[in-house]
């Protein structure tokens, strides 16, 4: 088991790119959830928008926790800013696929990103064990 570990094992030192890492992970984990609710019942892609945000909001509690949790002190930056770019790369997919313009809601939701995931990154850099 050891030999399988030192082979591959890969652990990111960046704080943020480790948030993002896991946001995007657990974000991948929720929109296949979806999908398959999608298929398996009676539901329609109109009224997926509201657990669409809640699966955002967990992936981005998970990864400013992460980034909180590696970065060892300031937890809010690290998390905050691991929203910020989280949120950036969630436009900008948007922006490429859909041809969406920017516009004053994104503005908010940019917002929201920094705060959850700053919220998730205090409670991460306090889960530190001191030794």
């Amino acid at each position: 088991m050891e030999l399988i570990r030192r082979f591959f094992s890969f652990r990111m030192s960046n704080p943020i790119l480790s948030g993002l890492c896991h946001a995007f992970v657990w974000m991948f984990i929720g929109a296949l959830i979806l999908s398959f609710f999608l298929w398996m019942s009676g539901m329609r892609e109109q009224d997926l928008s509201t657990y669409t945000y809640v699966v955002h909001g967990l992936s981005l509690v998970i990864g400013g926790f992460i980034a909180g949790k590696r970065s060892g002190e300031k937890g809010w930056y690290y998390g905050g800013l691991t929203g910020i770019v989280y949120g950036l790369l969630v436009l900008l997919i948007g922006f490429l696929a859909l041809d969406a313009s920017f516009n004053w809601k994104d503005s908010l939701q940019l917002l929201s990103a920094f705060l959850i995931s700053a919220l998730g990154g205090i409670f991460g850099v306090n889960t530190r064990r001191s030794s």
